[in-house]
C-alpha cells in the first residue's frame, strides 16, 4: 500500500478564521484529522464530512495523550495510505513539538509538510492592541516559555542574559508563574514600573486583559482571578494598549452566537456577526434539498406546465426563489411564459433574489410576513384568478388557506424539502454546559425544532433546560412563538424581520445590557 502523507499545520491563536490559507487547504482534502482543543472546534467544520476526527487533548476522563504516542498515531496513520493533518493551536514550530512529529515521519519515509501559523505570542497581543515592536520604544522581542516549574525555568532560562536582551519580553503558558517570572526581572535589571499585560483565551470571546507593572502585576492577576491560557507581555509596548485596543470597542465583542441557520445561507449573518465583533459558532441545523417523491415531482411539472394561465406568482422565501428557477432550468420554462402573471415578494431580501434574475416585484408588503402580504393584496387579487405559490414543505398554511378563502385559485408546489442536519459535534454539550454559548439565532421555526432535537442526539434530554440563561434571538414572531412553545425563553425580536434587522436587535441588545 502506498504511503499517506501527514500536514503539520499551524491552526493560529485561537479565532478559526486566523488560520493560513495553506493550512486551511490540508484540513479540507485530509482523511484524518488529529487535533487538540486549541485548534478550536470551529475549524473542524472544514474538514470533509467524511473525515476521520481523532482528538488527542485532555478530556475529563483521559490525560492528555503522550507526545510519543501523537508521533506513532500519525506515522500508523499515514502507514495505511491516509492524508492526516496535525492541527496545532499557534504556529507549530512555537513550543509546538513539531519536531519531534517530524523526525519520527522522516524516520519512517512518510512525506510531511509542516505549515507555519499565526503564533499567539503575535496575534494574541495584537488583539489586545499591543504591537509587540515599536518604532520608538520596541526595536525587538523574545519569546520565552513560562510553562515549566521554577526549579527548571531556573536552568533553562538565562535569566541574566533574556531579561534585557530585547525591548519586548513575550511569555507563553506562565500564568502561574507570573509572581516567579516578575520577581526574576527586577532581580535581574529590568524596573520593577516596566508595563507588563496578561491576555487571557485571546483573540476568542473569553479575552480578557489585566495591566500592571512588574512590581503589582501578580496581586492584579490574584485579584482578577486570571486563568490560562494566557500571553504575557513585559515592556513598554504595553503602553499602546491605551490608544490601540480595538476588538474590545466592537459592540459584540464578548458574545460567542450559534448560528442554526443552513450554511448555504448563513454566510451573510456570519459575516455581519464577525464585523461587529461577536464570535460565531456555526451549527447549522437545517439543510434544504430538492423533493424526490413521484408526486411532488408530477405536482412541479403540471404547475409549471400552465405557466401561461397565472395571475400572480408569490414567492415567500429566498430559498423559494432559488429553488424555483432550478426547476423552471430541470423542465426547460421560459420565465417569460409567466408574462401574465405579477410577482408577489415577502421580504426585501426575496424580491432582491428575483431581482437578480431580472424580474421586480409587483408587491412587496412593508411587514415582511404571510399576514401583511395578505393585507397588500386585498383590491389587487381577485376571486377566480390563478395564483402559484412555489414554497418548502414546512410553509406556513395561512397564506393558501386566506387565499383560498378569497376564492382565489391557489396552486401550491414544494419546490425544496426541509431536512433536520445534526452536525456531529461533541464540544457543544459541554459549551452549553460551561456558559461559553451567549447567544443563540433562529431564523425560522424549523431551526428552532431541529436544534432542540439535534441537542437530543448528542445526549442532551432536556434541551430547553441547556439552554436556560442563553439569549435567544429570533427573525420574527412567527419564529419567537415556536421557541416559547417549545420552553425557551426569547430576548430578541427585531422590528424588521430580515437578516439586518436581527444584527440590529442584538447590537440594541448588547448595549442595553452593558448599561445595566
Amino acid at each position: 500500500m502506498n504511503k499517506g502523507k501527514v500536514y503539520l499545520v499551524g491552526a493560529g491563536p485561537g479565532d478559526p478564521k486566523l488560520i493560513t490559507v495553506r493550512g486551511l487547504e490540508a484540513l479540507k482534502r485530509s482523511d484524518v484529522v488529529v487535533f487538540d482543543r486549541l485548534a478550536g472546534p470551529q475549524l473542524l467544520n472544514q474538514a470533509r464530512p467524511d473525515a476521520e476526527r481523532i482528538y488527542v487533548g485532555k478530556l475529563p476522563d483521559r490525560h492528555t495523550m503522550k507526545q510519543e504516542e501523537i508521533n506513532r498515531l500519525l506515522v500508523d496513520l499515514a502507514l495505511q495510505g491516509k492524508t492526516v493533518i496535525r492541527l496545532k493551536g499557534g504556529d507549530p514550530t512555537v513550543f509546538g513539538r513539531v519536531g519531534e512529529e517530524a523526525e519520527l515521519l522522516r524516520k519512517n519515509g512518510i512525506p510531511y509538510e509542516i505549515v507555519p501559523g499565526i503564533t499567539s505570542a503575535i496575534a494574541v497581543p495584537a488583539y489586545a492592541g499591543i504591537p509587540v515592536t515599536h518604532r520608538d520604544l520596541a526595536s525587538s522581542f523574545s519569546i520565552i516559555t513560562g510553562h515549566e516549574s521554577p526549579d527548571k525555568l531556573e536552568h533553562t532560562i538565562y535569566w541574566d542574559k533574556v531579561t534585557n536582551a530585547t525591548g519586548t519580553l513575550v511569555f507563553l503558558m506562565g500564568v502561574a508563574k507570573i509572581a516567579y517570572i516578575s520577581d526574576q526581572l527586577i532581580k535581574h535589571g529590568r524596573s520593577p514600573e516596566t508595563p507588563v499585560a496578561l491576555i487571557q483565551w485571546g483573540t476568542r470571546a473569553e479575552q480578557r486583559t489585566v495591566v500592571g507593572t512588574l512590581r503589582d502585576i501578580d496581586v492584579k492577576v490574584k485579584e482578577a482571578g486570571l486563568k490560562p491560557p494566557a500571553v504575557i507581555v513585559v515592556g513598554e509596548v504595553v503602553r499602546q494598549r491605551e490608544t490601540l485596543a480595538w476588538i474590545e470597542d466592537k459592540p459584540l465583542f464578548g458574545r460567542r452566537i450559534l448560528v442554526t441557520r443552513a450554511r448555504s445561507q448563513a454566510s451573510e449573518l456570519l459575516a455581519k456577526l464577525d464585523e461587529l465583533g461577536g464570535e460565531t459558532y456555526e451549527f447549522p441545523v437545517i439543510e434544504t434539498r430538492i423533493p424526490t417523491s413521484d408526486e411532488k415531482l408530477r405536482a412541479i411539472e403540471s404547475a409549471l406546465g400552465q405557466a401561461a394561465e397565472y395571475d400572480w406568482v408569490i414567492l415567500t422565501s429566498v430559498n423559494g426563489v432559488d429553488y424555483f428557477y432550478e426547476w423552471l432550468n430541470k423542465h426547460g420554462v421560459d420565465i417569460r411564459k409567466f408574462s401574465r402573471a405579477k410577482f408577489a415578494a415577502v421580504g426585501p431580501k426575496t424580491a432582491e433574489a428575483l431581482a437578480a434574475r431580472g424580474v421586480r416585484a409587483d408587491l412587496l408588503p412593508e411587514s415582511f410576513r404571510a399576514e401583511s402580504l395578505l393585507d397588500s393584496l386585498d383590491g389587487l387579487i381577485e376571486p377566480g384568478q390563478l395564483a402559484l405559490l412555489p414554497r418548502g414543505d414546512l410553509a406556513r398554511e395561512i397564506l393558501p388557506k386566506e387565499l383560498k378563502e378569497r376564492g382565489v385559485r391557489t396552486v401550491e408546489i414544494d419546490v425544496y424539502e426541509t431536512a433536520l442536519s445534526a452536525p456531529r459535534d461533541p464540544w457543544l454539550p459541554e459549551m452549553l454546559a460551561n456558559g461559553e454559548i451567549h447567544v443563540i439565532t433562529f431564523t425560522s421555526s424549523s431551526t428552532v425544532v431541529n436544534l432542540l432535537e439535534a441537542l437530543r442526539r448528542l445526549g442532551i434530554s432536556n434541551p430547553a433546560d441547556a439552554l436556560s440563561g442563553i439569549e435567544i434571538a429570533c427573525i420574527g414572531p412567527v419564529t419567537a412563538k415556536t421557541a416559547e412553545e417549545n420552553g425557551l425563553k426569547v430576548t430578541v425580536v427585531p422590528e424588521r424581520y430580515t437578516i439586518d434587522g436581527l444584527v440590529e436587535a442584538l447590537v440594541d441588545r448588547r448595549r442595553d445590557t452593558k448599561g445595566e
